[in-house]
């Protein structure tokens, strides 16, 4: 039942299972990860029938929630469904994902923005709320994390904008900002953007930003250093690609960042996390008693 698109974890924006988070928990992200990609890869195969789709995924949504644990084919499903088990993190997000794609599956347009950040919750949020509850963080980052994922995603979007309305006709840029800008979508199909196709686009850019500044907020809010120092490195990412899609069109060009940008954003998002510790280090040193001789 899975449909294998030979994508890797070295195709995605932020760092999967990076040496930033703890050896004893990258097994798990890594089967989260695989997970996730398996489904969406069923999604995303454009020689499906969308009702086939949505039979594969409810398979996995079957495997995953233990109604299922033998069916072949499920083999990510089963490894997930383990590894939530051994690591006491809720199967809803990896539910939440199979909706995702499922809406993925029929769906091919987005009145709004707002319309659109409903499924980024989806698709998008439940990754972060994965990895802070795989790091027993509190649920009170939830918001800012879901800010940060929702934004990367968004930022996948535009860079695959072309891409995904000539393989699979699917539009995610806001129906009703692009009828704002009149821009058709067979715009998405030509070579490069237009200037209104622009306009649209930096739109989105400018929604987008404001998703980073929320998101901004959680390496602070989170108790381990390594996760903090994680999301700030793909916060540095989102900023940077963002700062891309800017000056660079996804049409014409597929935007990604090279290894010397992302080795600098992991600087930076590093050596902010720590800066960002230092008051709190220093508060926690001076509240020790000391020690009299």
């Amino acid at each position: 039942m899975e449909t294998p698109s030979g994508k890797t974890a070295a195709d995605e924006n932020f760092p999967v299972g990076s040496w930033l988070l703890p050896a004893r928990l990258r097994p798990h992200i890594a089967t989260f990860y695989a997970y996730a990609r398996a489904i969406d890869d069923i999604a995303d195969n454009p020689d499906l029938q969308p009702d086939d789709k949505i039979r594969r995924l409810e398979g996995f949504a079957a495997a995953v929630s233990g109604a299922d644990t033998t069916s072949p084919g499920l083999h990510a499903a089963h490894a997930i469904r383990r590894s939530l088990a051994a690591t006491d993190v809720p199967h809803q997000h990896c539910l939440d994902l199979v909706s995702a794609f499922k809406q993925d599956a029929i769906k091919l347009r987005y009145e709004s923005w707002n319309d659109l950040i409903g499924y980024c919750n989806l698709s998008a949020a439940p990754v972060g709320r994965y990895l802070i509850d795989l790091h027993g963080e509190s649920p009170a980052t939830y918001p800012a994390s879901d800010a940060l994922c929702n934004a990367l995603q968004v930022v996948n979007h535009l860079q695959d904008c072309g891409d995904d309305f000539r393989a699979l006709n699917r539009v995610y840029l806001p129906q009703n900002w692009m009828a704002a800008a009149e821009v058709d979508v067979s715009t998405l199909g030509g070579s490069q953007a237009t200037d209104a196709l622009r306009r649209v686009l930096n739109r989105c850019l400018d929604a987008t930003d404001l998703l980073l500044i929320r998101a901004s907020r959680l390496p602070c809010q989170l108790r381990d250093v390594r996760l903090a120092m994680e999301s700030a490195t793909i916060i540095a990412i989102a900023k940077r690609l963002s700062a891309e899609l800017r000056r660079r069109d996804p049409l014409a060009e597929r935007v990604v960042l090279t290894k010397a940008q992302f080795l600098g954003c992991g600087v930076s998002g590093v050596g902010q996390a720590l800066y960002q510790r230092i008051p709190r280090w220093l508060g926690a040193m001076a509240s020790r008693p000391s020690s009299v001789d």
